[in-house]
């Protein structure tokens, strides 16, 4: 494991036990808000962020910190993954869920140097479980080395997020996945959505929008668990990147073929 796992760890765990997991379920209406119409911010995004930030800092004095909600304030602080080293910070995961009280929705961290992730933390506040990956060093659930499922069933499970999608790329996506997938619903959380993809619950996902917070962590925890995700073209998933459009799979083979049958919708 990275070798800030347990720092960090413990930097998400506080952020979690004093902010997050009082406002579950207890959020007054004037504490929700919309940074965009259907994309939800609430008080605990906010002080979850600002806690996770200065903590951060402070364990790495000359790194930068690039946040969903710095972003939604001033996108120009996306122009700093570029280079050095920049700790990506999701605060709450999937605020639509934890807005309506409803899970999944998780803590996202990622450490980045140069424009390349080197440790990823994915952690889910109801449950405790913590996923982590250290660039070349392995994937790891609650501390445990895991790795995809050898085996997958003959119409893999495939979760599409097409709310990001023109009606024109959800019908084509649709098209071409259906005659060879299971489609499943969407958690709404990618702190979810990836360790779905490594435990085999789910074998496909597709993604539109590729922000930093949502997947950094995740892409290099599905990777260094043994499956694929990456840029349709086949390239690797690089932080400051603004290319849309992601595919993941439980394993390289799997990956190869949705490629193959799904075609890029996202050329343009």
């Amino acid at each position: 494991m990275h070798p800030l796992y347990q720092p960090v760890l413990d930097i998400i765990e506080n952020a979690s036990r004093d902010i997050v997991m009082p406002y579950y379920q207890n959020l007054k209406s004037d504490q929700i808000n919309e940074k965009t119409p259907g994309d939800l911010v609430t008080v605990a995004d906010k002080l979850s962020e600002e806690y996770i930030a200065g903590a951060l800092a402070a364990l790495l004095p000359d790194s930068k910190i690039v946040g969903e909600e710095a972003y939604a304030v001033d996108e120009a602080v996306v122009d700093q993954l570029a280079d050095g080293v920049v700790w990506i910070i999701d605060p709450i995961d999937g605020t639509g869920n934890y807005a309506a009280g409803r899970a999944p929705f998780g803590i996202m961290i990622a450490l980045v140097e140069q424009n390349e992730t080197v440790a990823g933390w994915l952690y889910d506040p109801l449950t405790g479980r913590i996923c982590h990956a250290d660039n070349n060093g392995g994937a790891f659930m609650n501390g445990e080395r895991v790795s995809v499922p050898e085996d997958h069933p003959e119409r893999p499970v495939a979760a599409l997020a097409t709310g990001f999608m023109t009606a024109e790329e959800r019908d084509t996506l649709l098209a071409a996945a259906e005659p060879f997938y299971e489609i499943v619903d969407i958690p709404r959380c990618a702190a979810e959505q990836y360790p779905r993809l490594v435990q085999g619950t789910n074998h496909i996902s597709v993604f539109k929008r590729t922000l930093p917070w949502d997947h950094a962590s995740g892409v290099l925890f599905l990777n260094e668990a043994g499956g694929k995700c990456a840029r349709w073209d086949g390239s690797d998933y690089r932080p400051a990147d603004r290319r849309k459009g992601l595919l993941g799979a439980s394993s390289p083979k799997l990956w190869d073929e949705a490629a193959e049958r799904l075609g890029d919708i996202f050329k343009t």
